[in-house]
């Protein structure tokens, strides 16, 4: 006979460093057999490490059983990136991985907002109209920042 672990017993090391690091808003709520954490990180780095958790207990996000709805504080710092696709859009996906849905797209020669370089292929990225997601880097660009 095998117990199966709740949701929130299984993602207790994530809901634990959502918390420690600072991530704004906490709200854990599980609903027809998906763990549902949502909130404000303060930073990209803690985006990219609440990602980094969820990768290692569900590694490349295959059972699909939990959504981490985690956004980036407007006010933290960031650069500026130019979308350098060959002529199509960038997706821009929840999570960094290929197998991640696509939450929204930038437009060739965009300049979108990088709130983190989270690894050699993805960054972290908001468009004007506020959508944030990964993206591959080898389609962006950095900008030198307009001085203001």
């Amino acid at each position: 006979m095998s117990t199966s672990l709740s949701l929130q017993e299984k993602y207790q090391e994530l809901t634990t460093a959502a918390t420690i690091s600072g991530v704004a808003n906490l709200q854990v709520r599980e609903q027809e057999g998906i763990l549902y954490i949502d909130g404000e990180a303060p930073s990209g780095a803690v985006k990219d490490m609440l990602w980094g958790v969820y990768d290692k207990l569900d590694p490349n996000f295959l059972t699909g059983d939990l959504v981490m709805n985690v956004n980036v504080s407007a006010t933290a710092p960031v650069t500026h990136a130019k979308v350098t696709t060959e002529h199509s859009n960038l997706n821009i996906r929840k999570g960094p991985g290929t197998d991640q849905p696509i939450v929204g797209k930038a437009a060739h020669h965009e300049i979108v907002t990088v709130v983190s370089q989270t690894s050699e292929q993805w960054w972290l990225i908001r468009t004007k109209d506020g959508e944030e997601g990964y993206s591959y880097a080898q389609y962006l660009t950095p900008e030198a920042t307009p001085e203001s």
